[in-house]
């Protein structure tokens, strides 16, 4: 009887060794022939699942991406909002083992995506998933009487999103300069700046 493989655990399974492969040896070693080596299955049955490099980066960037959101959505929203709004920030930064894998992968790809053009179109829709959510999280938040309403929201939405993604680059880059218990109270310290008094 023919064994039956669930495909889209396979391409799981081959996106989990591809982001081995990268924080071990780096992106420039990310090719199909180690991924496959990796995954213990051939070349040939690699290319069963993805026809070539990019396909398989972006897909296993898609997963990070996935992941990301499930983890987030899973989130409760109670207490009080600032301590809520931390805990939703706090899964885009590299605050645990984690994070912190997903947050070197994705660095990896970004830095790839620079110049490989089928990657550019996932990574601009990543960027822009990020910028609407944090927009709409602020939103949200004057309408609930937690945020000043004068609290111009084109400009905050800019300012909170190139603050995480400052944050997450040096705590990947620089971990021995900030540590996870730091970048939290960042994080505290700006949201305090714009939410009302808790």
């Amino acid at each position: 009887m023919p064994k039956i493989v669930d495909h889209e655990k396979q391409r799981k399974m081959i996106a989990e060794a591809t982001w081995r492969v990268i924080m071990r040896d780096g992106l420039e070693k990310a090719t199909v022939r180690n991924i496959a080596k990796e995954t213990r299955i051939s070349v040939g049955s690699l290319r069963h699942y993805f026809a070539s490099q990019s396909e398989l980066l972006a897909f296993s960037m898609q997963l990070v991406s996935e992941r990301v959101k499930e983890r987030m959505s899973a989130l409760p929203f109670s207490g009080p909002p600032l301590e809520a709004v931390k805990r939703f920030l706090c899964e885009l930064l590299p605050l645990t083992d984690e994070t912190r894998k997903e947050m070197e992968v994705w660095l990896a790809f970004t830095q790839k995506a620079l110049w490989d053009k089928e990657l550019q179109p996932l990574s601009k829709q990543v960027y822009e998933e990020l910028r609407s959510g944090i927009r709409l999280l602020l939103e949200a938040l004057i309408r609930l009487g937690a945020v000043n309403p004068n609290v111009p929201i084109e400009m905050e939405t800019e300012r909170l999103y190139a603050l995480i993604d400052g944050l997450a680059m040096h705590g990947i880059m620089q971990p021995h300069q900030l540590s996870s218990q730091e970048i939290e109270a960042v994080i505290d310290y700006h949201l305090r700046s714009i939410f009302y008094e808790t």
